[in-house]
């Protein structure tokens, strides 16, 4: 089989040798089924095939392709959660991840890649059943040691790569064979000088052979070539694979012999490397150096990380400005062997590691390294799930698990994570002793998850037991104030403003600033204009000093809300922008649609409808993405000021410009909502043409458009062909984008 040239893809830190069939045959195949399974041995190579098609194939998906590790995930049930991560949607709705899975795809056209199903097979095979129910022109890509059972399926085993047969044949044929061909990339690699000659061309073809063409097991025998010939590691393959057919016959030969190629590579590992690649297995996910070294011990540490990334142990992902390590799931099973009675030990290492980390992070959390944080646990959170889980399960350590899953709880909900962390913390209150003195703030936190769910029953009830435990707790005060804003009672100004001066009096500035918000937002709607203002500049002074972005955006935010009601709609108009550039400057993409919302309940006071129906377009696509709905975010300001723009411009003319802000691209969007827009230089169109785009633009059908210029049908539509062929759109929902751009 020839190879592809040793073609490189976006992200991938080695270049991707081979599989033009097995890539052309799983394209094929999925052109023709809406589930295609590639199965294997480990270390066959489904997982790099997997990628690359996804990447190629999803060019052809409307809606684009996804790619979900599951090698990362140790419980099944927490499947649909982490695709919607790998989706980034917020769901604040407290439906179960599947759920939100569903409504975000349900009418798009997307490749879905789940990577490594076999240890949770069952759930994945659910999973896909419904989603594929759900969703009818969604396609799923799976890989899987055996196939998932489910109906419609189409399964494609991945076989090993091509070797030849003759090692006699000359070196430009043998190049040709990807098994070949990969041995001899990844020496080069490894040994810059390294060349397939005719002396040892037939030894490179032995060792290919000896490994079946498994390509890790060709990769790790390639990492052998600087001290190796060859020759020399094609004689201790042939070692190793005669001692292993002594021992477990009953094992698939390709499993045997992947098993035989990792026995080597440990073997010819020092001591010291043996005991880290044991202990690093113990990471879900990747994991940094400054884990690595917590976790495996000892000050060389770096030293034996880089000797086991030269070895192919450890993989280097580099996506991140901190490099980051990661383990193939063979080799990570094989060190999880290697472990034996050391499991408990290195597992609570792992748990003491993360507990620390995350106690770092709450204290920082309010500060100019906060979008750092929120990165490096987004990274983490695979190891997170697996910490708090073994303190879960472990007698005697719910205690630890409580009080991480009360950390941060900023980053959960920015996440989209709420469901899950509400879940963490049910299940450390169920496990730890009544008298738990974190116990009153432990269920104020599930009270305010419950809230972001819109259960205020539950969020009462905890409430109410929070209150009993500690009725001078400000942390009960501020939760409970939003509560009494989400039921539409009154009272919440006060409690939120009682809390605020309580977590003052304190000096505890993080807790403050929420209960400002609240504060700030409730006087205003009282008209309490002066007490409002007070508040919010307030909230802006403290965390314009931390250095701190998300709650600096809400601060912004906010002030445009109460100047908005105060009647000051050029300050409201600033102070909405400025929360949406601090989004922009932060990467925070959780709070550009309230944002957005607010920037359109401005137009529509302004009586500017038509930009207002623009805007509350572009913000209805920022909510779809994110998986929230405002009538539960923003409910009551969105509702208001969108019904005034609907009646203002009748419902074609606002359908028409809705449509128009909904189809702009992201940038297209931001620029748009900020007023930084400006138009091309070049005009493609021609007046009359630009006419009939405005026309286009204000909901006219092409009769209607007719009937105006006084012009015939025919050459109506015939110009609004001509306008789409120009600015080469496919309906007129993006002319309508256009136009407003402009």
């Amino acid at each position: 089989m020839a190879t592809n040239g040793g073609a490189r893809a976006a992200g991938e830190l080695t270049s991707y040798v081979g599989r033009r069939r097995e890539g052309a045959e799983v394209r094929s195949l999925l052109g023709m089924s809406r589930l295609v399974t590639l199965t294997g041995p480990g270390g066959v190579g489904k997982t790099r095939l997997a990628a690359r098609v996804g990447r190629d194939a999803g060019r052809t998906f409307a809606d684009g392709a996804v790619f979900v590790g599951l090698a990362e995930l140790r419980d099944p049930d927490a499947l649909a959660n982490l695709v919607a991560d790998r989706l980034e949607l917020h769901d604040a709705s407290g439906r179960a991840g599947a759920d939100a899975v569903f409504e975000h795809l349900r009418g798009r056209r997307s490749l879905v890649v789940l990577d490594n199903c076999e240890h949770v097979v069952d759930a994945a095979a659910e999973f896909v059943r419904a989603l594929l129910t759900e969703c009818r022109q969604v396609t799923v890509l799976a890989t899987s040691r055996q196939s998932l059972g489910v109906a419609g399926e189409r399964v494609l085993p991945v076989p090993p790569l091509a070797v030849p047969d003759d090692p006699d044949r000359p070196v430009r044929e043998l190049i040709n064979y990807d098994g070949v061909a990969l041995f001899v990339e990844r020496a080069s690699a490894v040994w810059p000088l390294f060349r397939l000659t005719a002396d040892n061309q037939s030894d490179v073809v032995r060792l290919c052979r000896q490994v079946d063409g498994l390509p890790l097991a060709i990769e790790l025998a390639a990492t052998r070539i600087r001290t190796l010939s060859p020759a020399q590691i094609a004689d201790r393959l042939t070692e190793g694979l005669a001692l292993l057919t002594t021992g477990a016959r009953t094992a698939p030969p390709r499993q045997r012999t992947l098993r035989a190629t990792i026995d080597w590579s440990f073997e010819l590992c020092t001591a010291p490397e043996r005991e880290v690649w044991a202990r690093a297995s113990v990471f879900a996910g990747s994991f940094d150096l400054e884990a690595a070294e917590a976790v495996c011990g000892g000050d060389s540490v770096l030293d034996l990380v880089d000797s086991l990334v030269d070895k192919s142990v450890l993989v280097r992902d580099d996506d991140s400005a901190a490099v980051r390590f990661r383990m193939l799931e063979p080799l990570r099973e094989y060190g999880q062997e290697q472990l034996a009675g050391q499991v408990a030990e290195v597992a609570r290492a792992h748990r003491d590691w993360f507990d620390r980390l995350t106690e770092r992070a709450d204290a920082d959390w309010v500060s100019p390294r906060q979008v750092a944080w929120i990165d490096r646990l987004r990274r983490d959170q695979a190891n997170l799930r697996a910490a708090l889980d073994w303190s879960l399960g472990t007698p005697g350590e719910a205690g630890v698990a409580l009080r991480m899953a009360m950390r941060v709880n900023e980053y959960w909900a920015l996440r989209g994570l709420t469901v899950e962390a509400r879940t963490w913390l049910d299940r450390a209150l169920a496990a730890v002793p009544a008298d738990h003195p974190d116990r009153a703030v432990a269920l104020c936190l599930t009270a305010l998850f419950a809230l972001l769910h819109s259960d205020l029953d539950l969020a009462n009830a905890r409430l109410d037991e929070a209150a009993r435990l500690d009725d001078a707790s400000p942390h009960v005060s501020h939760v409970r104030s939003l509560a009494l804003v989400m039921a539409a009672q009154p009272g919440s100004a006060k409690l939120a403003g009682d809390a605020a001066a309580a977590f003052r009096d304190r000096g505890d500035v993080r807790h403050e600033l929420h209960p400002l918000f609240l504060h700030a937002v409730g006087s205003a709607y009282r008209g309490e204009f002066d007490t409002s203002r007070a508040a919010i500049h307030r909230m802006i002074t403290l965390t314009e000093q931390a250095g701190d972005a998300h709650y600096r955006a809400m601060a912004h935010f906010g002030h445009a809300v109460v100047e908005l009601h105060g009647g000051n709609v050029d300050i409201a108009e600033e102070a909405a922008r400025t929360a949406l550039r601090v989004d922009i400057e932060a990467g925070i993409r959780l709070d550009r649609a309230y944002h957005t919302d607010a920037l359109a309940w401005v137009s529509s006071r302004r009586g500017d409808h038509q930009r207002a129906a623009r805007l509350f377009g572009i913000a209805a696509a920022q909510w779809d993405a994110l998986g929230v709905s405002p009538d539960v975010a923003v409910s009551l300001a969105h509702r208001v000021y969108q019904q005034a723009t609907r009646e203002a411009l009748g419902e074609r003319r606002f359908d028409a410009a809705f449509a128009g802000g909904r189809a702009m691209s992201p940038d297209e969007a931001l620029g748009y909502a900020l007023g930084t827009d400006t138009a091309p230089p070049d005009q493609p169109l021609t007046p009359r043409e630009l006419e009939i785009a405005r026309l286009v633009s204000d909901g006219m059908t092409n009769r209607e458009i007719a009937g105006r210029l006084v012009i015939a049908l025919r050459t109506a539509d015939t110009h609004v062909q001509n306008i789409l062929t120009k600015l080469d759109f496919a309906n007129r929902a993006q002319i309508a984008a256009w136009v407003a751009k402009r």
